[in-house]
């Protein structure tokens, strides 16, 4: 501990870590701003330019490192991981092989049309094809989705990683006291040096993070490779035939394939609790409820286009490219380089279940206690099975609680195994709630047996923590990618706000006061945030919370977008029909048309997935824009804005380098089918 005597091993070493770390993450961030020294950020003609966009200077490298550094942070690190750790597995692996294709497609799609427009911001395409109200339409909610669910996920996620890691020092083991430190240190950092420090810090930011995540799943097969048989067949699937002989018998690389496929690849992915069935799988059966493979088809292309080909926050590095053809190299490099993720961060959290899955539950445990504490008279609370399996005596308090408040007896016998009492206690909290219509706050929240968001920074605790002249890399390349990651949100935000916004109402033209007004919706910005990252404690995965949110926004947009690209005959007026239906439709489908269907039996699964209602919502808006174009097509076409000041020729080895990446995505496929 920090807070040991100075003149112990222990203090030393963590007393190096520190400073390591801080000159690293310090050091890192200097160079930036130095980078971006060159900036003109109070011309009255290209300050905005220099400041949001780089000067459209931006190389193929600086381009495809910064995509990775600021898609890749904790967010991926904590979510990704705790989402492999419980039952997905490698099914999660998905958003990152199937973005490799979508940026290949973005480039080549996507990117010539909006440098020929000369696009400051993505909703302004949306002001020269369909109108003003059509760009206000999406920049206010990608403002909320960027304030309060991408960058507050982020701040929760590094504060998470931080809190965990140094669970036992004061201060830096408190959640909130991170999420407000990191918030804060983002924001002077962008502050400062714009959309060009970003991109200099994401050049190594983007190169550590696969570096450590590399090095956290050497640590993690090394310690497999010693970890007792006996103890490991505890963590194993249920239908996996792997006995302690085989384990015992089987190289590091082994021992994680018997244990989460089985001897034969036997153990087949299934719908149901964390261990039931084989992890190894990108394909999950139909009625799982994150994943299906339904989703695979189409579902999971909407956030994955929307993501990287609409998402202000990523192609705002793609409109500040030096030209198309620098743009399109940069986005198939990153591409290439999100095949890798997946073997640095989904194969350690399936790992950091069947090496510590005693510190997941320690860390749930700790969980459920404060949120117990915190339960009022008449609340209820929901559980999972790992819950009533690892901790017995705190579910039967549970049931009586939610019995008392449904006004029910516990009706549940000495003899129900863990699956009946959780249902028993979840059907209770449900008849609590409807009971009680009119009254917020009646569920209390969710007990887990796992911490799963905690896997990683548990992986990085016990494996990387006693060593101080490896474990300072690790924690500046993850806090680091927090902190450039945040950076790059909070200009984002800023930008979309300043230039839909304030410029586009109040008609400024003077490109230093915009950097000024940007700057100001900076600090507002993290604050927002800030305030928000905390209560993320509450949810039982950031990732699922994170998706969940887009599908009130992306499958509209994306098909508004695709309207726009390839329909110049649909009606202005679509462009803010298509987003509105999508928003409605999509609440309909969650809470009430949906359960509905569900109910009938006319569904197929128990729950209809979240990536499903996003596919139904987008051929719903598809639908939309078809009728309305022929019912009133425009006399002509609109015709778009041409920026001459870039150089817009393809490049042909981008396009030969994608195609091998689209091949390597469908063959990493059918390995882990």
């Amino acid at each position: 501990m920090l807070s040991a005597s100075i003149g112990t091993p222990l203090a030393c070493m963590n007393y190096l870590e520190v400073v390591l770390f801080i000159v690293a993450v310090v050091g890192v961030i200097a160079l930036g701003i130095w980078k971006s020294r060159g900036e003109d950020t109070h011309s009255e003609s290209k300050g905005a330019s220099d400041y949001f966009l780089a000067g459209r200077g931006l190389t193929w490298w600086l381009v495809g490192f910064s995509l990775i550094a600021a898609n890749i942070s904790t967010e991926q690190f904590v979510g990704m991981s705790g989402s492999a750790a419980n039952w997905l597995g490698m099914a999660i692996a998905s958003y990152e092989w199937m973005a490799a294709i979508t940026l290949v497609l973005v480039g080549f799609w996507f990117l010539p049309r909006f440098l020929k427009a000369g696009l400051y911001t993505i909703p302004e395409f949306l002001e020269y094809r369909f109108g003003g109200i059509a760009r206000l339409a999406m920049a206010i909610p990608a403002i909320v989705t960027l304030v309060f669910v991408t960058t507050s996920s982020v701040i929760f996620s590094g504060a998470k990683f931080v809190s965990e890691y140094y669970n036992e020092v004061p201060y830096l083991s408190n959640l909130t006291f991170m999420c407000w430190a990191i918030g804060i240190f983002a924001a002077l950092y962008v502050f400062i040096g714009g959309l060009k420090a970003c991109a200099w810090t994401d050049l190594i930011w983007g190169a550590a993070l696969i570096v450590g995540g590399a090095i956290v799943m050497w640590f993690a097969f090394a310690t497999l490779s010693e970890r007792s048989a006996d103890e490991l067949i505890l963590t194993k699937v249920e239908n996996s035939q792997a006995t302690v002989e085989d384990l015992e018998q089987a190289s590091p690389w082994e021992r994680f394939i018997l244990l989460n496929d089985g001897t034969e690849g036997e153990a087949v992915a299934v719908n149901g609790e964390n261990g039931s069935g084989g992890k190894l799988h990108m394909v999950r059966p139909k009625e799982d409820s994150d994943l299906p493979w339904t989703a695979l088809m189409i579902g999971l292309w909407i956030p994955n286009f929307f993501y990287w080909g609409l998402n202000q926050y990523i192609v705002q590095r793609t409109l500040g490219s030096k030209s198309l053809a620098e743009g399109q190299k940069g986005i198939v490099f990153a591409a290439s380089l999100k095949l890798i993720v997946p073997f640095v961060v989904v194969i350690p959290g399936i790992l950091a279940f069947n090496l510590f899955s005693g510190d997941l539950h320690d860390s749930a445990e700790k969980r459920n206690n404060a949120t117990i504490e915190r339960l009022a008279e008449g609340q209820v609370l929901k559980v999972d099975q790992a819950f009533v399996e690892t901790q017995p005596e705190t579910a039967s308090r549970i049931l009586s609680i939610n019995a008392k408040s449904s006004e029910e007896g516990s009706m549940i016998g000495p003899e129900a195994s863990p699956e009946q009492i959780a249902l028993r206690i979840n059907n209770l909290a449900d008849k609590a709630v409807k009971a009680k219509p009119d009254e917020k706050g009646v569920l209390a929240g969710t007990l887990v047996g796992y911490d799963y968001d905690a896997a990683f920074p548990i992986l990085v605790r016990n494996l990387i923590k006693p060593m101080p002249w490896i474990s300072w890399f690790i924690l500046a390349a993850l806090c680091g990618a927090v902190i450039s990651s945040l950076a790059s949100m909070l200009n984002s935000a800023s930008t979309i706000a300043t230039m839909d916004l304030y410029a586009n109402f109040t008609g400024q033209t003077n490109q230093a006061v915009l950097v000024k007004v940007g700057r100001s919706f900076v600090v507002l910005f993290v604050i927002l945030a800030a305030i928000v990252a905390p209560m993320l404690n509450k949810l039982e995965s950031i990732f699922a919370y994170i998706q969940e949110f887009q599908g009130f926004i992306s499958p509209g947009i994306l098909a508004v977008f695709i309207f726009g690209f390839f329909s110049p005959r649909t009606p202005r007026w679509f462009g803010v029909v298509g987003i509105v239906v999508n928003a409605v439709a999509y609440a309909l489908f969650k809470w009430w048309l949906g359960p509905v269907i569900v109910e009938q039996g006319w569904w197929y699964s128990g729950e209809m997935a979240f990536l499903d209602r996003m596919a139904i919502c987008f051929f719903i808006v598809i639908f939309t824009g078809v009728l309305v174009t022929l019912l009133a097509p425009l006399d002509k076409p609109v015709e778009m804005p041409v920026n001459d000041q870039i150089c817009l020729e393809s490049s042909k080895g981008a396009k030969l380098a994608g195609s091998l990446v689209i091949v390597t995505t469908i063959a990493l496929y059918f390995i882990f089918w």
